[in-house]
């Protein structure tokens, strides 16, 4: 139950942090992005306040529940994929390449051997 509390932490954290980091590149792709370099950076850290409120307790429950450090890390890391495409496209309206299906393979291959101890 904590490593699925972690996941869905992860998660929803990740969301807020790629919003963070990109939200202010699709309003200067809309002719929007005249904002002043200081609103954006101050916008980005109140989004960024929330994903760390989620995040640190996310990775204390997991290490609680028996992960460590490169388990958590690299859990992080997919979860950033799984978030990150769709935000990518959808969000962004950038175009697919199977090029991002080969990463994130590999990152699963990551996930199995920071994990085969476990399994």
């Amino acid at each position: 139950m904590k490593i699925a509390a972690t996941v869905v932490m992860l998660l929803t954290s990740n969301i807020f942090m790629t919003f963070a980091w990109y939200w202010h590149l699709r309003l200067q792709r809309q002719g929007e992005g005249n904002w002043p370099l200081i609103a954006i950076i101050l916008v980005s850290w109140l989004i960024a306040l929330v994903e760390y409120m989620i995040a640190v307790p996310a990775n204390r429950i997991g290490a609680s529940a028996g992960m460590n450090v490169a388990q958590l890390k690299i859990l992080q890391e997919v979860i950033t994929v799984c978030v990150f495409l769709p935000f990518m496209m959808f969000f962004m309206g950038e175009k697919w390449r199977w090029d991002y299906l080969w990463a994130f393979l590999c990152m699963i291959g990551a996930v199995y051997f920071v994990n085969r101890a476990r399994l």
